[in-house]
C-alpha cells in the first residue's frame, strides 16, 4: 500500500503571548528544535503598530513571540507545556508587575491544522488550575515584528535591572523544569 500522507512539514510556526515579550524570547530561543524566536506584536487593529503605540493599550496589539521549530525535534504540545509553565495564564492582561492588554496570555496559530493539540492542552492546563486560564486561542492576526532593540533582548542585555530581576529566574525556571529540552552549545 502506497503511503498518500504529506510528509511532515520541516518547519512549522506558532505565536504566543505570555506576557513581556523579553521574558519568553529569553526561554525559547534556548529550547532545543527552535529554529528561531521573533519578537512582536499581533491581534490587534493597527498596522505596525511601534512599542510606544502597543503600550498606550489602545492598538489592542499583545506582546508576543512567533516561534519557528523543526516537529521533528519538538512537539506543539511540548512547545505548549514549555509556554504554560513560563507564565501565568491565570492572570487576565498582567504578567507580575506588568499590566496592561498587551501583555495577556494567548495562543495564536498561523495553521489552523494546530487547534487541535492548542486546545487539548488548553483544556488539561485549565482542568490543573481549577478553571481559573485565561489565555485566548486565536488565529494569528495582523502580526509584525517588533523593532530590532527588542529581538534577543535579554542576551544584549542580562544585567539591565528588568532583565536580571524578572526575565533571568524565568529562564532559570525553564532550565530546571526542562533540562532536557535545553540546547546544548
Amino acid at each position: 500500500m502506497t503511503n498518500t500522507s504529506a510528509p511532515p512539514a520541516l518547519t512549522q510556526a506558532i505565536t504566543l503571548g505570555g506576557g513581556c515579550f523579553w521574558c519568553t524570547e529569553a526561554v525559547f530561543v534556548r529550547v532545543k528544535g527552535v529554529l528561531d524566536v521573533e519578537s512582536g506584536y499581533c491581534n490587534g487593529h493597527t498596522l505596525k503598530p511601534t512599542y510606544a503605540d502597543v503600550c498606550t493599550g489602545e492598538t489592542g496589539h499583545n506582546e508576543v513571540v512567533r516561534l519557528v521549530y523543526d516537529p521533528r525535534v519538538i512537539s506543539l504540545r511540548e512547545v505548549l507545556e514549555i509556554f504554560f509553565v513560563i507564565h501565568d495564564p491565570t492572570t487576565l492582561n498582567r504578567q507580575g508587575n506588568d499590566a496592561g492588554t498587551q501583555y495577556r496570555s494567548g495562543i495564536y496559530l498561523s495553521n489552523e491544522a494546530d487547534r487541535e493539540v492548542a486546545q487539548q492542552v488548553l483544556d488539561e492546563v485549565n482542568a490543573a488550575m481549577s478553571g481559573r486560564v485565561v489565555t485566548e486561542l486565536k488565529t494569528l492576526d495582523n502580526y509584525s515584528a517588533a523593532e530590532d532593540y527588542h529581538q534577543d533582548y535579554f542576551e544584549a542585555n542580562p544585567h539591565q535591572g528588568y532583565c536580571a530581576f524578572v526575565v533571568a529566574p524565568k529562564v532559570q525556571k525553564f532550565v530546571k523544569t526542562f533540562a532536557d529540552k535545553v540546547k546544548q552549545g
